[in-house]
């Protein structure tokens, strides 16, 4: 298949009603090899900016004096903005382009580092995470697509899964263990613990914005410019495989919200372990899990993948509840970590099913609409475990979410039985 006309689809209106730039790069040019790997670390800063406050939240709750509502409902808004971001921008780069629209992301990110330090108090939390949300609503079904178009080019023969599919899900969800994994050393070693994090990050999202812009554009823009219209959300390849999808992502994103929200404050009062790298190096951990899951399961069938990142993820967050009800960290984290190889699991299926089933020209916008689903569960998801641990106890509301977990993943495995369409061929390894 000419791999040029297919890139030159992602446009919204037809060939023959308007003028199109091109984008100049012949396919498997260095720019694309090179550019592929800078989107990829530029997605990984931008996912681990938006989880820098994690280790800080107890920091935040003693100076403050908020309790674990507050902390669900600053991640709440976080989600907020995300969804935010997905419906107003989330699918503008099938149109304006990758490049324009992923550096607009990071300068909303970039502002939310700015705002921070600026205005400390609860109201310019809410508003950095909003803002936080925001770009990340921007930049993920861009980055995504970015990745996706550039291995196409790069790799004109290498088909639409593999490496693209490895270093996707490895840059959005390793990056979100990265951030708490830096922000709780920078907290715990550095001066100023709330306000270092955000400066040395702030510099990284400069640095990217500026790799960004001399990027090659893999979308043909329009000559004229197109009427803005608002995020349409519907899904792409059947309902069958996008409700199984949205039920994946959902089931990954509460363990990921889970680690990145309470934990936190759960390691701190009912493990009595208050250093903020320890609170960062346990989310991290997760985070990591998730990545080899997603890595070691790349050659698997994927109705086989998905059965084992339910398996897994229902274990993990058994011994996650069992590590609650000890106080046992080594079980809770382990729990954690084994839990994590779930969720990134069924993130990876998730976003394969995605992207599989998208036609070129609707890629961003089937992504943002996959990505506002999983994130409207995860508000739902978030603000239910903190009104269930302010009603109750940490350990109480860890149990409650655990229940609602297993009623997920069984839901998962009962609807993956009943759409086939996934389990038909392998997925190949992902190659380096």
């Amino acid at each position: 298949m000419n791999q040029l006309k297919r890139i030159s689809e992602s446009v919204v209106d037809p060939p023959d009603r308007r003028s199109q730039v091109s984008c100049g790069n012949p396919p498997g040019s260095g720019r694309h090899r090179m550019g592929f790997w800078v989107v990829a670390v530029v997605f990984a800063v931008t996912t681990a900016f938006s989880t820098v406050p994690t280790p800080l939240y107890p920091l935040y709750e003693e100076r403050d004096g908020f309790g674990s509502f507050t902390v669900t409902v600053v991640f709440a808004v976080y989600a907020v903005g995300v969804a935010v971001g997905l419906v107003a921008a989330g699918h503008l780069s099938d149109r304006t382009g990758r490049r324009p629209v992923l550096v607009g992301a990071l300068l909303c990110q970039l502002a939310a580092a700015a705002l921070f330090p600026v205005w400390p108090a609860l109201p310019g939390l809410l508003l950095g995470r909003f803002v936080t949300g925001l770009g990340v609503g921007m930049a993920t079904p861009t980055a995504t697509a970015y990745l996706q178009d550039l291995h196409i080019r790069s790799r004109p023969t290498a088909g639409r899964a593999g490496r693209f599919a490895a270093v996707s899900t490895a840059a959005n969800v390793g990056g979100l263990g990265v951030g708490p994994l830096v922000a709780g050393v920078l907290a715990a070693y550095a001066p100023a613990p709330i306000h270092t994090p955000y400066a040395v990050f702030a510099v990284l999202l400069v640095a990217g914005a500026v790799a960004v812009t001399a990027l090659p554009e893999t979308v043909d823009r329009p000559a004229r410019p197109v009427p803005y219209r608002m995020q349409r959300v519907r899904p792409h390849g059947g309902a069958g495989p996008f409700c199984l999808a949205v039920a994946c992502g959902n089931a990954a994103l509460a363990i990921f919200g889970l680690f990145t929200s309470l934990a936190p404050g759960f390691v701190a009062t009912t493990l009595h372990q208050t250093s903020p790298a320890v609170a960062g190096t346990a989310v991290f951990a997760v985070f990591a899990a998730a990545v080899l899951g997603q890595s070691l399961t790349g050659s698997l069938r994927p109705a086989a993948r998905r059965a084992l990142g339910v398996a897994a993820e229902a274990a993990g967050c058994a011994a996650v509840a069992v590590g609650m009800v000890r106080a046992d960290p080594a079980l809770f984290i382990a729990g954690g970590v084994i839990a994590g190889i779930g969720a990134g699991t069924l993130f990876k299926s998730a976003v394969a099913l995605i992207t599989e089933a998208a036609p070129a020209d609707v890629r961003a916008e089937a992504l943002a609409t996959f990505f506002l689903a999983a994130y409207t569960g995860l508000v739902l998801t978030s603000l239910g475990l903190g009104l269930a641990a302010q009603l109750t106890n940490p350990t109480t509301a860890t149990l409650w979410f655990s229940g609602f977990l297993a009623a997920l993943l069984t839901a998962i495995a009962l609807l993956g039985r009943t759409v086939g369409w996934a389990g038909r061929r392998p997925s190949p390894s992902p190659s380096p």
